[in-house]
């Protein structure tokens, strides 16, 4: 039963999409949100509902605001939607006298429509025309009485879903692709971390082989240094990390002979050695001796001027990025000479973007904004390239990107974006069987009202910083469209509560962004998925996430692949678990018990499930007669194999190969739950240099794509 909404305190609470009770992932548990943490939440949103009295007046306002909004400032409506050529006009005065309406369409286009009223209360106006799917502006102007009103409003026309893989595969719409944690490449040429030359080798050998997407895990900006190194939990969403730049690719460096002799130089390549050979990537030190080499590749670059094509297409960049690459490189150049990377500690008049003093920095700091633009600039030239060498080695969908749920709070964009993020809470998950608090991942979440109210401007960047250069894009938890678990500072997720989000408007730019970039959308829903999700995800046409490990009837069995639906990908695991092998083996078991989250006690019976999950495995593997019997394997290589042939059987249109498995890979490169100082999460390399595995005969075997690989010849020249 629902709670009954009655008091102020949770009529505005529930106003501004706190919900009061949900049931728990076991699906039997409900919880209910108490008023102390209603009022920690509306607090984060800037809301004061510390008292009955403040949370009355409050709502009042809240009231009062909605009464006198004549025109929504922001609506998302699909190109299909009879309502789209209609402007929807509120509040009991209406248009009572002379009204001007302009539409002004994203081509610069301006229709205008002019007319006289003597309603009151809604209204309707049709627009001049109907806009065709984009971003469009709409003013509306009128006087009455001698005095005059003007609202706005952001039309953004969506077409009715995702690009999907059917779109680009034609009637050959299965296809298999690699995934791959980049920074865990080794390879006889990168400097102690995966870089993009790495990955355009790996998508080339890839593509050789029939898949038809390379995926990687977030590339977003990181500081690379202390804890500060999870692809999850970036600087900013918007912009690239450097750690990936692949030095010997940049064009600068055939222009500095000194330091191509230095670079290749035995004394310069001893000194890589240490980074190259360590099983962990050490970002400090890496980024330090890139970070020498880009300083001087930058001054060449400013030395040779911006007359030649590197130098105009370096112009445009920085003017398609526009302000926001402008506020990163200043918080970057600022961050670089506080004692802090949290501008939350930096000098007040440093904590916003548009001070004065901020302001100043930028002019007296030139030069070194002017560095990290560059930085960011051949980050992005060197992705394209990677995406190019995809598409030439006959990749349909090619680079398939990955979009993390949120940011630091002490990162780049939550300052260069000051009131969108909500400051006083945390985005997480609540308590389940596998953590009795919950998750905390100390992120602050996005505002939805603040938002709506700009527009969804920094969602819409965000989307396009994603998908630039990729034919797809996963969506990390992408049940944070439809609501987030906010936790107040200071507490566990024992106090948090869902929020709602505008899930239609978010989905509805989501699919306008996938078609204007011609790339699928992968939705991750894992975990507790309210019941109008699928639907929803189905509708606009975002693919499901279907993992093999997860995929289970109630006794335990594996579900056939044959029920994973059409428009779905297809895994044998996650980024937050074992590859096929370790699983096997129960090498996460022992993880677990040596960081603590598994008490030893324990340990014994969790084997004894694992035994019991590797009997189920093998009964499915032979029920679908991917192997002859239930019986173990030959050899790993022939049940990373099989279990390969498994998902590609399903009907799910992308079955994705993790080059964990693909290599034999042991060990997750994440384990959730624990801080780094008890495991070095996001630092695992892979074992085996790139180079041999391209080479091996068990990775070779290990690619069993029953029914989807492309054939010989399909692919294009590669350099």
């Amino acid at each position: 039963m629902l709670e009954a909404i009655d008091t102020p305190i949770k009529q505005l609470a529930d106003a501004l999409g706190i919900v009061g009770e949900y049931v728990d992932q076991t699906g039997k548990q409900l919880c209910v949100t108490t008023d102390a943490t209603r009022r920690a939440l509306l607090a984060a949103m800037g809301v004061d509902a510390s008292s009955d009295g403040a949370a009355r007046a409050a709502l009042a306002e809240l009231r009062t605001a909605e009464r006198d909004r004549r025109v929504d400032s922001v609506r998302v409506v699909r190109m299909d939607d009879a309502s789209a050529g209609t402007l929807y006009v509120r509040g009991e005065d209406g248009l009572n006298g002379r009204w001007r309406l302009e539409l002004q369409l994203e081509n610069g286009d301006v229709d205008i429509l002019t007319g006289t009223s003597s309603d009151t209360g809604p209204q309707e106006l049709h627009l001049p025309r109907i806009p065709t799917p984009g971003y469009h502006r709409l003013r509306l102007s009128s006087r009455s009485a001698g005095t005059e009103r003007v609202d706005e409003q952001t039309l953004i026309v969506v077409p009715p879903r995702c690009v999907t893989p059917a779109d680009l595969l034609g009637r050959d719409t299965r296809a298999f692709g690699l995934t791959t944690n980049l920074y865990t490449l080794r390879s006889g040429t990168n400097w102690g971390v995966g870089d993009f030359g790495d990955l355009g080798e790996l998508a080339a050998w890839a593509g050789e082989n029939g898949a038809d997407f390379i995926g990687v895990n977030p590339l977003h900006a990181l500081l690379n240094r202390g804890f500060d190194i999870s692809p999850y939990g970036p600087l900013s969403r918007l912009f690239k990390n450097p750690i990936y730049i692949d030095v010997g690719r940049v064009p600068e460096l055939a222009y500095t002979p000194e330091l191509c002799e230095r670079i290749g130089s035995a004394e310069f390549l001893s000194g890589l050695e240490p980074l190259r050979e360590s099983n962990l990537v050490r970002y400090e030190q890496v980024m330090a001796v890139k970070g020498i080499a880009l300083d001087a590749l930058h001054r060449v670059f400013v030395e040779r001027g911006h007359g030649d094509a590197r130098g105009r297409a370096y112009e445009r960049f920085v003017a398609d990025q526009g302000t926001p690459l402008d506020r990163f490189a200043l918080w970057m150049a600022i961050m670089e000479r506080q004692g802090t990377s949290d501008w939350r500690r930096w000098p007040v008049d440093l904590r916003s973007p548009h001070s004065e003093a901020a302001k100043r920095f930028a002019m007296e700091h030139a030069a070194r904004l002017d560095f990290h633009r560059w930085v960011q600039f051949e980050a992005d030239r060197q992705l394209g390239d990677a995406a190019d060498r995809a598409s030439h080695a006959g990749m349909r969908i090619g680079l398939y990107q990955d979009l993390a749920i949120g940011v630091s709070p002490a990162g780049a964009d939550a300052w260069s974006f000051d009131g969108l993020f909500a400051r006083g809470a945390t985005i997480g998950a609540p308590p389940d069987p596998y953590a009795a608090t919950g998750q905390n991942w100390g992120m602050p979440p996005i505002d939805p009202r603040a938002l709506a109210r700009t527009g969804y401007h920094y969602f819409i960047q965000t989307l396009r910083s994603a998908f630039r250069h990729a034919g797809a894009l996963r969506i990390d938890h992408v049940l944070g469209f439809f609501r987030l678990f906010w936790i107040p500072e200071g507490e566990t997720a024992l106090s948090g509560a869902y929020v709602r989000y505008p899930a239609n408007d978010l989905l509805g730019i989501l699919a306008l962004e996938s078609a204007r970039h011609l790339a699928v959308v992968v939705g991750e829903d894992l975990g507790t998925v309210p019941e109008e999700v699928p639907p929803a995800l189905a509708k606009w046409g975002v693919l499901s996430s279907k993992v093999l490990i997860f995929e289970r009837d109630r006794d335990g069995a594996f579900k056939s692949p044959q029920s994973y639906p059409s428009l779905s990908l297809a895994t044998a695991n996650t980024h937050d678990m074992s590859p096929l092998a370790g699983y096997w083996d129960g090498r996460d078991i022992d993880t677990r018990v040596s960081v603590g989250l598994l008490p030893i006690d324990e340990a014994e019976r969790a084997r004894d499930e694992r035994e019991r999950d590797r009997i189920a495995l093998l009964d499915r593997l032979a029920e679908d007669d991917v192997l002859p019997f239930p019986v173990a394997p030959a050899s790993p290589a022939d049940l990373r194999a099989a279990v390969h042939e498994l998902l590609c059987r399903s009907p799910a249109q992308l079955v994705g190969f993790a080059l964990d498995d693909v290599a034999g890979e042991l060990d997750a490169v994440n384990v959730p739950g624990v801080g780094p100082e008890t495991h070095p999460s996001w630092m695992r390399k892979m074992r085996q240099p790139l180079e041999v595995i391209m080479m091996s005969d068990d990775a070779r075997a290990s690619l069993r794509c029953y029914g989807r690989q492309r054939p010989p010849g399909s692919a294009t020249t590669s350099d």
